[in-house]
């Protein structure tokens, strides 16, 4: 059943993307045009898919499986970054992964799922400083960019994916799970 739940969530995620790599780039290039590297504000997006599979799956490699499934979907969709967006999946999956890992799978409110959006940022710049080339900018941009991204990963991939959540929960659409239950049991 996780499996089935996770994959599904990864599509819909991957779908997601598909819509994101129009309007989130659009929105990336014009914060970058002002500033460059301020355009790592419209990341978060592409980093929620972690953030969803470890809320709602709370085991092991759940961030990793669905952040990877949807950056499969989304590249054989096809998009302007194609394979790259798979290593990208790896990464910012690997990222929120670590986080659940450190609450050992225990915790699961809004401060461990903005971390993990967060470290899923911080795990899609450092992939991005040698698969874009950043690792050649300006120590100004490198700086801004990340913390631009890391923002980004715990507002829009964090916060946003932790509210996902209980707003499917609040639905029943949840009751199986964990997270499902933790809604319910508040009411």
């Amino acid at each position: 059943m996780d499996i089935v739940v996770a994959s599904v969530i990864g599509v819909a995620t991957g779908l997601l993307f598909l819509f994101w790599n129009n309007v989130g780039y659009a929105w990336f290039s014009a914060a970058d045009a002002v500033t460059p590297g301020l355009g790592g504000i419209a990341v978060g997006i592409w980093l929620i898919g972690g953030v969803l599979g470890g809320l709602i799956i709370r085991k092991p490699g759940a961030a990793l499986f669905v952040e990877l499934l949807a950056a499969i979907v989304s590249a054989l969709i096809g998009n302007q970054w194609g394979i790259e967006t798979i290593y990208s999946g790896v990464a910012q999956g690997l990222g929120a992964e670590l986080i659940f890992a450190l609450f050992a799978y225990r915790r699961f409110g809004v401060v461990p799922a903005m971390l993990a959006g967060a470290a899923a940022g911080a795990a899609a710049w450092t992939l991005e400083l040698f698969l874009s080339g950043n690792l050649q900018k300006s120590p100004e941009f490198l700086g801004l960019y990340f913390a631009t991204v890391v923002v980004s990963g715990a507002v829009l991939a964090g916060l946003l994916g932790w509210f996902i959540v209980r707003g499917l929960a609040a639905t029943g659409a949840l009751s199986r799970f964990a997270a499902g239950q933790d809604v319910a049991q508040r009411v």
